[in-house]
This record gives C-alpha cells, structure tokens and sequence, in this order.
C-alpha cells in the first residue's frame, strides 16, 4: 500500500501535515503553519523533493539518536523525522520518505 499525507489544524489553530507510509506510520512532520495554504504548499515541496537525496541531513540528537530532515532547494526545512535508535534506522526512514513522499493523496482532516 502507497503512502499518504495527512493535513490537520492544531490544538492552537495553526496547520500541520505528516507524511505516512502505507503501514500508517508517521515517517516525515511538518512544522506548523499560519494557513491552510502554507501547509498545501509544503505537502507539494515534500513531493517536488522526496526523491532527492541530496535533500537529505541527518542529524545527531544530543540524546546520541539519529534524525533526519528533509530540505527544499533553498535550504529551508520541509519536515523531520522522529529519533531513530541507529543511522542504519535512520537511513531506512529516509527510504521510506523517498518512497512514499510522492503520494498524490492527501487526507484533509480539518474538516473533521
């Protein structure tokens, strides 16, 4: 099963989105958004750039876990990752997003 995004208000009115792989994990969040817009427009920068591995920068948590974040082509942030206990995990993280951050399909729960 492909993968999808989920597009959501927060608890303080702002807009989120995560990316989810086909098994309902959360693989990739956003930060939050002033508008619904803003958040459309960084689910398309996911999907413009997933596939990029050049887009790609993993990180150390001071904790000594692993994160990644991924990168638009002006070096602003599109979304991170959740800690991962090792780079290999890390790493098959990134695989995911760059499998499934393609998905055309987009859940709007701000409607709910």
């Amino acid at each position: 099963m492909a993968g999808w995004f989920e597009l959501a208000k927060a608890s303080n009115g702002q807009f989120k989105f995560v990316l989810k792989a086909g098994n309902g994990e959360v693989i990739l969040s956003s930060e939050l958004y002033t508008n619904q817009a803003g958040a459309t427009n960084g689910i398309a920068s996911v999907q413009n750039n997933a596939a990029d591995p050049a887009r790609y920068e993993v990180k150390v948590a001071s904790n000594g876990k692993h994160h990644f974040n991924l990168k638009a082509a002006n070096h602003q942030v599109i979304g991170s990752s959740q800690l991962y206990a090792s780079e290999a995990a890390c790493r098959n993280g990134i695989a995911s997003v760059q499998a499934n951050g393609g998905s055309a399909t987009v859940k709007d729960l701000t409607r709910a």
